[in-house]
């Protein structure tokens, strides 16, 4: 017995010693102590791993020594509430009573954590009995590490360990290691007698657990943020070995300290599996550290972040591959270089790419030059070509004009013109939103517009294409506006010229036939005359006979010469009635629409004919002109081709019937009409196209024929042997 109660004493006085010698360094000087804490609770409290255990163990401790009520209030300085966080004893209506905001100016509590100086409340309307009331904030009588390697002297827990008149609560964290400060309060019910030398224990016991406390808080921040940066450092590692590009972490003197497995193909001699190393890869790992090397270096020396093309040697290809480095230093807090990070892409391709567009640029440069000569050569024609251009869109909206097509379809502003180019602009969008929505690739038909200018009407030949994208869409369809009206009168001027020309031509040589035909009358005479005088003139008359007869020959040579000369020389060939009916039509049908003449055909199907083009063109012309001209007020005109076969001649006919509804021919008139000089137009006529209608059928071995009552209209029907 005697030998354990010393051990018991042994351990009570060790632990008394360790006990004052902690308060001692707790309790600031100055302050008497009334009484010392228990050993065990000092331990306890020493004891504690974590700041959670701080709180529970002070309740505890509390309790020990004899009070039956206590409560650990803390700050969120988030929300700035003032909240229960451990309590024993207290009702939970009770600890409601206790909560309070920071902000709050007239909370009873409020005062002990802003002056951190421990107070009795006596009965109030939050508790009945007495409370005994000691703040808890992180402090320290020495800076933390951090200050004291950077020289600081605004440590947050030093700053709070010299107390301040009032404590800021919005400014609880440090502004050199960043750390979240805490504050509460103790709160303990007090009997009202109670002695200072029970509530200097209660003072010594809190102040003892806000030492550990703040120890602990620092402690646990120290390792969160270690493990947070050992997270970060691992979570970076795993990013540099995953990239694709090289990347390598040197050291102020551009000595590797780290590199990830795409840096180490190039600056890490490779192993093999049979432990072999070839001199080749050595050398490549050799010249791309040294190269690598100078590059860093030069770069350090550039300072800040700076880039530069580096070629490299693929230890394990052999390959040149060229690399763009990007260095960026790493500075600690006085801005004094520890490291440099280099990363390296590879822009071989990026490279060769650059070279190939840089090429394709030039090409492109080139073919828009060759592109854009070819539009201003186009531009060029489109202005001089003469004829009205309209492109347009896949919807029939126009996008483009030209000059000619601008005139006859822009406004200008003018009312008066501005109303004729809207209807010109509404019959071109018909015909355009026609063929733009059809099937056809090409179309072609008349269009009549009105002539901004001269108001006259104008007829077009329209032609229309379109242009089709890659996917085969319509993309842009263009239409050229030919005006054929002055081509047209053109051509009716030569053809009438070259009518009249060869009227004038053929009366000529009927003339002269006629005349050389009443000359060759008597010379056959004369002929015959001398016929009977020979044999019967003397030998003295016979050089007279002889030269009478040589003159009577010549004669007679002149006059068969001068019946050849309405003789039309022309070569024949192959053609189709049909083909020249529609030509002939075409020159003709301007003046058939001015004449208000209504044109209706039925064109059988013939085989081709051996004849005379020009010919034929001139008696289809004589009798279309001459038909109009029996219609003064408008009329029909009527033509039909057919093939003609009787059982009488084997050998088949083409039948052409032109008819008119027109004035007709009187009857006396119908058996010489086909004689020179004998018109139905009166002065207006020369009575010889008909003649020559007559004459240019006998030639091709055909005939001519005519039927027609005075009021009812003329029928003439023209048959023409069918020659291969």
């Amino acid at each position: 017995m005697v030998g354990r109660a010393k051990v018991r004493w042994l351990q009570s006085d060790k632990t008394t010693k360790m006990t004052r010698k902690l308060q001692s360094q707790i309790v600031p000087k100055g302050t008497a102590l009334s009484a010392d804490l228990s050993p065990p609770a000092v331990m306890r409290l020493l004891q504690a791993e974590r700041s959670e255990e701080i709180y529970s163990l002070l309740i505890e401790e509390i309790m020990n020594l004899g009070y039956s009520r206590a409560a650990l209030l803390t700050t969120d300085f988030e929300t700035g509430e003032v909240v229960p966080k451990a309590a024993l004893g207290f009702s939970d209506a009770a600890l409601n009573r206790f909560r309070f905001s920071i902000y709050a100016g007239d909370h009873p509590m409020l005062p002990v954590i802003h002056g951190q100086k421990a107070a009795v409340l006596r009965k109030s309307n939050m508790h009945k009995k007495a409370l005994y009331c000691s703040p808890m904030l992180y402090q320290n009588e020495r800076r933390c590490w951090e200050a004291e390697r950077e020289r600081e002297t605004h440590c947050l827990a030093q700053l709070n360990g010299k107390g301040q008149p009032r404590l800021n609560l919005g400014e609880q964290i440090c502004t050199v290691c960043q750390m979240q400060a805490y504050a509460g309060l103790v709160v303990v019910e007090v009997p009202g007698t109670v002695k200072d030398s029970e509530l200097a224990k209660l003072s010594t016991l809190i102040a003892l657990a806000n030492r550990y406390l703040s120890r602990l808080c620092k402690g646990e921040y120290y390792y969160n943020r270690m493990r947070d940066m050992t997270m970060v450092i691992s979570q970076m590692e795993t990013v540099m070995k995953s990239m694709a590009d090289p990347v390598i972490l040197t050291d102020a003197r551009s000595n590797v300290l780290a590199q990830n497995l795409a840096a180490e193909r190039f600056f890490k001699i490779p192993e093999e599996a049979g432990g072999e190393i070839t001199e080749g890869r050595t050398r490549a790992v050799e010249v791309n550290n040294m190269l690598f090397t100078a590059a860093v270096s030069s770069m350090t020396v550039a300072g800040g972040e700076s880039s530069r093309d580096l070629t490299l040697i693929d230890a394990m290809d052999g390959d040149e591959l060229l690399f763009e480095a990007v260095c960026a230093p790493s500075l600690d807090r006085n801005g004094v270089l520890t490291g440099v990070v280099t990363v390296m892409r590879d822009v071989t391709d990026l490279r060769r790419a650059d070279q190939q567009l840089q090429l394709n640029y030039e090409k492109l440069r080139t073919a828009e030059d060759i592109v854009r000569q070819d539009r201003d050569r186009l531009n060029l024609v489109i202005e001089n070509v003469g004829d009205p251009i309209v492109v347009c869109d896949d919807q029939g909206k126009v996008v483009l004009l030209d000059p000619l097509a601008t005139e006859l379809l822009e406004s200008t502003g003018s009312i008066a013109t501005d109303a004729i180019r809207i209807k010109n602009q509404a019959v071109l969008d018909a015909y355009i939103s026609k063929f733009t929505f059809s099937f056809a690739s090409n179309f072609s038909g008349p269009l009549k517009l009105v002539d901004p200018q001269t108001r006259e009407k104008v007829e077009f030949d329209a032609k229309s294409g379109k242009i089709f994208d890659e996917r085969g869409q319509v993309s842009m369809t263009v239409t050229v506006l030919r005006d054929w009206s002055a081509v047209r009168k053109l051509e009716q001027l030569k053809l009438e010229k070259r009518m009249l020309e060869i009227e004038k031509f053929a009366a000529s040589g009927r003339l002269a036939a006629t005349i050389a035909h009443e000359v060759n009358n008597p010379m056959e005479a004369i002929k015959n005359s001398m016929y009977l005088l020979k044999g019967k003139i003397s030998t003295e008359a016979q050089p007279v006979y002889e030269i009478l007869i040589s003159e009577t020959q010549r004669v007679a040579r002149i006059v068969r010469q001068m019946l050849g000369l309405y003789r039309n020389t022309e070569s024949v060939k192959p053609i189709d009635i049909n083909r020249l009916i529609e030509d002939t039509l075409m020159l003709l049908g301007r003046q058939l629409q001015t004449a208000n003449v209504q044109l209706i055909k039925k064109l059988g199907e013939l085989p081709e004919t051996v004849a005379s083009r020009d010919q034929l063109s001139q008696v289809l012309s004589n009798l279309i002109i001459n038909a109009k001209d029996a219609m003064p007020g408008g009329g029909t005109l009527h033509l039909r081709t057919g093939l003609l076969k009787t059982e009488e001649d084997p050998h088949p006919w083409i039948q052409i019937l032109v008819a008119d509804t027109g004035s007709g021919i009187p009857e006396e008139m119908l058996q010489s009409v086909f004689e020179p000089f004998v018109s139905t137009k009166g002065e207006k006529g020369t009575g010889l196209g008909l003649w020559i209608v007559k004459g240019i059928m006998s030639n091709h071995g055909g005939k001519i024929s005519v039927r027609s009552r005075v009021g009812k209209g003329t029928i003439f029907k023209i048959m023409l042997p069918v020659m291969q």
